[in-house]
């Protein structure tokens, strides 16, 4: 069984086919679906998505290239979406240095805010960062270590980073990146921290894994991602698949919550 910890089904490339889409992906093996709010908009239709499927849970965050949106009103109103019921974190949050849209220190303060939140509801995180690892690390440190956990969303740094993440708590986001040929550094990542600290990912509709890479990702290619994970740990595909699947149960604690079966 597949668990997408993070996808964008409320992204305007979906707008032709989103429905069909998402009531075929149990056909196709897709058991769990975290849409993940990176603007108002984004979690707003988050939680909508999570109402209409049932395999769809919502995540709740502002995303650094709109951090200047956050002030007490949202906050207040991410704080009522992250209390509905199907609603599993904090996120997408973090870091975004690439292209600075917003200056770092407005970044930095908007992260801490919702890191904050997060330790106050008792929700995990799902964290952007892109340019910013130290920065990241170093608030995630300091903020919220050994709190809530989460995800490190489409995780790119280096092996002995992602040692410290999980360390401190945290689940390292595999998606279509690690089967690029160039993405050695994120394949001895996967060879390296423990299988059980990894979770699969898409960020649909982008980062398709190879051989589509270029074209509309969506949940039913995590296939490749757990293949490739497989191999690179001298694994079968299903049990390292089984594994992957608890993972992300775990770390978004649905085993407390209704609506997604175990296996």
């Amino acid at each position: 069984m597949i668990f997408d910890t993070h996808a964008h089904y409320d992204d305007e490339a979906f707008d032709g086919d989103r429905d069909l889409l998402l009531r075929q992906m149990t056909q196709n093996d897709v058991g769990g679906i975290v849409n993940v709010g990176a603007s108002v908009r984004g979690m707003r239709e988050s939680i909508a998505l999570s109402e209409q499927y049932e395999i769809v849970y919502a995540g709740v965050g502002i995303h650094p290239d709109d951090i200047a949106d956050l002030n007490d009103d949202l906050l207040q109103e991410m704080t009522d979406l992250a209390k509905r019921e199907k609603t599993v974190c904090i996120g997408e949050i973090g870091l975004d240095y690439h292209w600075m849209i917003q200056p770092e220190e407005v970044q930095k303060e908007g992260f801490v805010r919702q890191l904050h939140l997060a330790r106050e509801l008792d929700l995990p995180i799902n964290v952007h960062s892109r340019d910013a690892a130290q920065d990241t690390f170093d608030i995630i440190r300091s903020e919220h270590a050994h709190t809530t956990g989460g995800i490190i969303h489409c995780f790119s740094g280096s092996v002995e980073m992602a040692r410290e993440y999980v360390k401190l708590g945290y689940y390292i986001g595999v998606g279509g990146v690690v089967t690029f040929k160039n993405s050695k550094t994120l394949k001895k990542v996967v060879q390296e921290i423990p299988l059980e600290r990894i979770v699969t990912e898409t960020d649909c509709p982008y980062l398709a894994p190879s051989p589509f890479r270029g074209k509309r990702n969506d949940s039913t290619r995590i296939r490749l991602v757990i293949d490739e994970i497989a191999s690179l740990r001298g694994l079968d595909p299903e049990t390292a698949g089984e594994q992957l699947w608890k993972n992300a149960r775990e770390v978004y604690r649905l085993n407390r919550k209704t609506g997604l079966s175990g296996r």
